[in-house]
C-alpha cells in the first residue's frame, strides 16, 4: 500500500475505484465497503483509493471538546488498511481551510482533476464538503457531469452490518469487548512503549509491564481487569491486563499495566502491542496487598480458561 500525504503528492494510477471516509476503527461496516471496491477494482483491472482525514476532523472544528477518543492511531489504521488490500491511501490534512470546501470543490479538485476516479463507492449515509452538504443524492443528480460512475452502500446493506465506530466506542467504555471485537471483526488492540513504574507487582508475585499509549486520543477502555493476547518484538504471549488507579495502594492515576505469564526478561522501551480479548472484572479496592494477590491468582485462572490455556 502506498500512502500520500496530501493531495498534492498523489501519482495518477490506472483505473481509480474510489471510496472516502475518516475509517475510525476500520470496522466490518468499514470492510464491506472496502471489500467491494477491491471487487471492483479487479474487476476493472484498477486500482483500490481510499481517501482519508487526518486529524480526525471533529478534533479540528470542535477542538475546546476534548471528549472525542478514537479507536485506531494513524499507524493502526494504515495496517489494518495494508491488511485489507488497500492499493492507494491518500490522507488530506484537515484543516479548518479544507473544511470550508464546498461539496462540489471536493468532487471537482479532488476526485475528477487529482484521482481522475473512475469508479467512486460510498456509504447512503456518507457526507463531504462543507457543512456536510454532499452525500450520495447529490451526486446521483449530477452524475451526468462527472467522468466516474457511482455506487452506493445501501441503507440495508450497513444495517444489516448493525455497526458504527460509535457503537464499538460505547461498548469499551462499559466493558463489552466481547460485543466491541464482534463489531470490529477483531481483538480491540492498544499499543505503546513499555515504561518503568514502581514495580509493586513484582513484590506479590506478578509483575507488570506498564504501558505508555503515546497518543492521548486512543480511547482507552474502561477501567477493569482484562485477558489479553500480548505481541511484543514479534513473539504472543496470554496475559491479563489491569486498567485503572489501583486504588488498593492509594494511587491517584490512571495506569495501564499487563501481567504476561510464563515470562521472564526485561521489557523496558520495548513497543508492545495488546489484543483484549475479554473483561473479567471492574477495578476494586482491597483490603490489602494479600487480598489483592488472592484476586490476581482468580484472575488468572479466568483468564486463562479464556485464552484456552489450562
Amino acid at each position: 500500500m502506498k500512502i500520500y500525504e496530501g493531495i498534492e503528492h498523489f501519482d495518477q494510477v490506472k483505473n481509480p475505484v474510489v471510496t472516502s471516509g475518516t475509517f475510525d476503527g476500520v470496522h466490518l461496516g468499514h470492510q464491506k465497503i472496502l471489500s467491494r471496491i477491491r471487487q471492483l477494482a479487479d474487476s476493472i483491472n484498477g486500482e483500490t483509493v481510499l481517501i482519508s482525514f487526518w486529524p480526525h476532523p471533529r478534533l479540528v472544528l470542535y477542538p475546546n471538546e476534548h471528549k472525542l477518543r478514537l479507536l485506531t492511531t494513524f499507524e493502526e489504521k494504515t495496517k489494518l488498511l495494508r491488511n485489507l488490500g488497500i492499493d492507494h491511501l491518500l490522507t488530506i490534512p484537515f484543516t479548518k481551510e479544507f473544511s470550508e470546501l464546498s461539496s462540489e470543490q471536493f468532487i471537482r479538485n479532488i476526485l475528477i482533476d487529482s484521482i481522475q476516479t473512475r469508479k467512486l463507492v460510498i456509504g447512503y449515509d456518507h457526507r463531504f464538503g462543507k457543512n456536510r452538504e454532499g452525500s450520495f443524492e447529490y451526486l446521483k443528480s449530477n452524475i451526468e457531469q462527472y467522468n466516474f460512475d457511482l455506487e452506493e452502500i445501501s441503507r440495508e446493506d450497513v444495517d444489516n452490518v448493525g455497526v458504527s465506530s460509535t457503537k464499538i466506542r460505547k461498548a469499551l467504555e462499559e466493558g463489552k469487548v466481547n460485543i466491541a471485537n464482534e463489531y470490529l471483526g477483531r481483538d480491540y488492540e492498544l499499543n505503546g512503549i513499555i515504561i518503568k513504574g514502581q514495580q509493586l507487582g513484582r513484590s506479590i508475585g506478578f509483575p507488570t509491564a506498564n504501558v505508555h499509549i503515546t497518543h492521548d486520543y486512543k480511547l482507552i477502555p474502561c477501567d477493569g481487569a482484562y485477558a489479553v493476547k500480548v505481541e511484543i518484538e514479534g513473539e504472543t504471549y496470554n496475559g491479563m491486563l489491569n486498567i485503572g488507579n489501583r486504588p488498593t495502594v492509594n494511587g491517584s492515576s490512571q495506569t495501564i499495566e499487563v501481567h504476561l505469564f510464563d515470562f521472564n526478561g526485561d521489557l523496558y522501551d520495548k513497543r508492545i502491542s495488546v489484543y483484549l480479548r475479554s473483561y473479567l472484572r471492574p477495578e476494586i479496592k482491597f483490603s490489602g496487598l494479600e487480598s489483592l494477590q488472592n484476586q490476581l491468582a482468580k484472575d488468572k485462572e479466568d483468564a486463562k480458561r479464556i485464552l484456552n490455556q489450562v
